[in-house]
């Protein structure tokens, strides 16, 4: 394991080989990088009643910063060897967005319509962390 290091010393970010999962991630991102992400997952969930959105968006930065799995990036070595860079510190990709105004219909089309661009929009594996969220407000205690 080598580590990448800040002018005072601290470690920015460290080397790790991938693991056979990964290996077969960067594969396929390598190999097609216009067609859909067969490893991506999306995951909905619904949440009906009160939500603090930016003390969830608080919990999500919390494990980006206490699991470096969360933080890991793909490169390549001048050798060609694959490895994954565990950055210390990343942003969180949060996103919100309120469709509460629009009427009962329009409401479901439209985020239907973008948790479909969600799934279209491919991750970069060479920029961590390789998930993002996309809060949804979809009326008064419905996310």
């Amino acid at each position: 394991m080598k580590s990448s290091t800040a002018a005072n010393g601290s470690a920015l970010a460290e080397v790790w080989p991938l693991s056979p999962l990964q290996e077969g991630l960067l594969f396929h991102a390598d190999f097609d990088d216009r067609g859909p992400d067969i490893y991506t997952v999306q995951f909905l969930l619904a949440v009906d009643g009160p939500l603090d959105a930016p003390r969830l968006r608080a919990t999500w930065e919390g494990l980006l910063a206490r699991h470096a799995s969360l933080r890991a990036s793909f490169h390549r070595r001048k050798s060609g060897e694959a490895v994954q860079l565990i950055t210390r510190n990343v942003m969180l990709p949060w996103r919100e967005v309120d469709l509460s105004e629009l009427a009962e219909p329009d409401i479901s089309d439209q985020a239907d319509k973008l948790a479909a661009q969600e799934r279209a929009e491919r991750l970069d594996v060479t920029v961590p962390p390789l998930l993002r969220l996309l809060l949804i407000r979809l009326g008064d205690g419905r996310h």
